[in-house]
């Protein structure tokens, strides 16, 4: 659940990029030399920046690319297609009727608070502007609506059988880690900390590990091989690992996983997608297996990762929000989406003849940012995936999947930049003869998430230009030339503050799902205080979600228009670690256009009328305090947000989590002693 200013190191601690090859053979060294026991394979061609006793034995595999507008896929044929649950339209018709229903409502209701006397021109547009950004609202709240009726009766809605881990498993899947400018010592404990739990199960051998490097430059590469070549060694008893950093970063991380897949995918029925802050429990892995196994049709099973590890206070609010509200939304998705669902880049079993035949990526016409690479890659790879008939699932029941979060909001708007652009790139694809009703509906949903908050940038400021002229400060339209006097904007204050309520009661829907879903868990547990604690989350929570969502609307709004202008947002390290936070200074420059654009905004509700700052002041106040909220949610929580924001995972750490954090401390020492 992809992250507006410019993705080209404005982030803090963003890391510099060498663009080109790598070192070749017979340039400098690469690492420690390699143990005896490593060093007795024969060594594989030289195609990598790494050093090939790292890596195994290859098993090639094709991987076309796809012609989008083909009603088939380029590679081997689709499987035979299973039967069709006659149910799924009713899941669909219901999500969207009840969508139209609410958003037909809110426009008959909100024609009748401007036509209070007659509408003018600049009123209709309003009305057009909100009515979109009210649909898209009424749309995920259908949806979380939906999900939560059978999570609230002890239901799953997991879209695919999910078998117990006792059962025997009759495959063998990869452990993939693609990575990029990533902190080897965080990910070689989190590989051994799942290496452990997986030999507890005595099913290690069913699983191999590959860190699928793009880091560019000797000096980080470097430190990634001593480290993963350690590794190696270490795990050699228990799990096979295998490391590699390509010379040529092509394709970014698409590119990487395709050059893996055309090597090595042919030894493996599936393969796992783990980002660098990704941890998934042993258990988890083998039933995401055994239900590849037990089900041919299946091409991917969609985890739904449980945010964990935050320290920041926004990286705490970031979990309270996806952890308490996110699973009424996730089965919400599941229940419409059925088995034509999507992807989200990691945390993800896929089945690999499947990905390799249908989801191989072509670049796109044209330069960036609509041409070129495509950057949002896993939404269009569950389209090609649905397209030649494989499932794409989800099991948002399956516990034991996990995943970080930005720590600062910096680090979040610039990472929502990348996301925006891959989005929009979809729009691109939308029209293709080739793809599925469902597949176009999730890239134009992706799209639609940037769109809207342009859409509602453009209604407030068509809103302010209506305010102005009730108090006659400007100019007002005519609705005829001829006409002597100017009609002026008219509106039912009466019918505008129903209208509010009811539409902040539509917004805030999804939320109260959750803490009744919340309540309820916590009763059952007979957690002391658990039910007020809960509450008092919610509350905190929304609060500081009012006040970022005016700064990630403008963001997301100068995303769309530099997008449209042509300006890329290129590809660089993602910072996930709290370290340091963000200095005052540094938070006020980065956010002052937001702050003056508050000040301004409340200038012009001052001079219009006073009353109007109230109905205002959400988002007014978030775009004068951006620079302070932005240095506040990148420090450490307070222990008093920490208890009031705190999760299961927070209160009850899952043992893997436990064992992955003391497993990363300790390769962090490893390297900071140069061993």
């Amino acid at each position: 659940m992809s992250e507006p200013t410019s993705r080209n190191g404005s982030g803090p601690g963003a890391l510099g990029v060498l663009d080109g090859f790598d070192e070749l053979p017979g340039g400098e060294p690469h690492g420690a030399p390699p143990p005896a026991a490593i060093a007795e394979k024969p060594p594989a061609p030289w195609k990598d920046a790494s050093d090939p006793v790292l890596i195994g034995a290859e098993s090639p595999l094709e991987m076309p690319d796809q012609d989008f507008a083909a009603r088939a896929p380029a590679g081997a044929g689709p499987p035979p297609r299973p039967p069709r649950r006659r149910g799924d339209w009713v899941a669909r018709a219901a999500v969207t009727f009840g969508a139209a229903m609410l958003l037909a409502a809110f426009a008959s209701e909100l024609y009748g608070v401007l036509a209070f006397v007659q509408m003018t021109p600049i009123q209709l547009v309003f009305l057009v502007l909100s009515t979109i950004a009210f649909g898209w609202i009424a749309l995920g709240t259908l949806s979380a609506a939906m999900g939560f009726l059978p999570l609230y009766a002890g239901d799953s809605a997991d879209t695919i059988a999910v078998p117990a881990a006792s059962g025997p498993l009759t495959s063998r899947t990869a452990l993939l880690f693609p990575v990029y400018h990533e902190d080897p010592a965080r990910i070689a404990g989190t590989i051994e900390a799942m290496a452990e739990d997986l030999a507890a199960l005595d099913r290690a051998r069913a699983f191999e590990v590959f860190v699928l490097s793009d880091t560019r430059g000797s000096g980080p590469g470097g430190v990634e091989e001593r480290v993963y070549a350690d590794l190696k060694r270490h795990l050699a008893p228990v799990i096979d690992l295998n490391y590699r950093r390509r010379r040529q970063n092509t394709g970014r991380k698409a590119g990487n996983i395709k050059d893996w897949i055309e090597r090595f995918g042919g030894g493996y029925e599936h393969f796992v997608i783990l980002d660098a802050d990704s941890v998934m429990a042993a258990e988890t892995l083998v039933r995401l297996a055994r239900a590849m196994d037990a089900d041919p049709h299946a091409g991917l099973i969609q985890t739904v990762p449980r945010l964990v590890g935050g320290h920041t206070l926004l990286q705490r609010l970031q979990q309270f929000a996806c952890n308490i509200y996110g699973r009424a939304v996730a089965a919400g998705i599941a229940f419409w989406h059925r088995d034509q669902g999507n992807y989200w880049g990691h945390n993800a079993i896929i089945r690999t003849r499947a990905f390799a035949s249908a989801a191989g990526l072509p670049e796109l016409p044209g330069r960036p940012p609509f041409g070129g690479h495509i950057l949002s890659h896993d939404f269009v790879e569950a389209v090609l995936l649905q397209r030649a008939g494989w499932g794409v699932h989800m099991a948002p029941d399956l516990q034991g999947s996990y995943e970080g979060m930005p720590p600062s909001l910096v680090d979040l708007v610039v990472r929502d930049r990348r996301w925006a652009q891959g989005n929009l790139q979809h729009l691109a694809i939308v029209p293709a003869a080739g793809i599925t009703g469902m597949g176009r509906v999730h890239m134009l949903m992706g799209a639609s998430a940037y769109l809207v908050s342009a859409i509602w940038a453009l209604s407030l400021a068509v809103g302010l230009v209506l305010a102005l002229q009730g108090q006659q400060m400007i100019p007002s339209y005519f609705q005829d030339a001829k006409s002597l006097f100017p009609i002026w904007p008219v509106i039912d204050p009466g019918a505008a503050l129903r209208l509010f309520l009811a539409t902040m009661a539509v917004v805030l829907l999804p939320k109260g799902f959750g803490l009744l879903l919340e309540m309820k868990r916590a009763l059952r547990a007979r957690e002391v205080g658990g039910p007020v604690r809960a509450l008092a989350g919610v509350l905190t929570e929304t609060t500081f979600s009012m006040l970022i969502a005016p700064i990630l609307m403008v963001t997301q709004t100068v995303a769309v228009f530099q997008i449209l202008f042509g300006i890329d947002a290129g590809w660089k390290a993602q910072r996930r670690d709290d370290d340091g936070g963000i200095a005052l200074g540094a938070a006020l420059q980065f956010h002052w256009r937001h702050m003056a654009l508050g000040a301004v905004m409340a200038l012009i509700c001052y001079k219009a009328y006073p009353e109007l700052l109230a109905w205002m002041a959400p988002v007014l106040a978030g775009l004068i305090l951006a620079g302070l909220l932005s240095w506040l949610l990148a420090r450490p929580a307070g222990p008093v947000s920490d208890a009031i924001l705190s999760t299961p995972e927070d209160r009850d750490p899952p043992p893997i989590l436990v064992r992955a954090d003391a497993r990363a401390a300790e390769w962090s020492a490893r390297v900071a002693a140069g061993g």
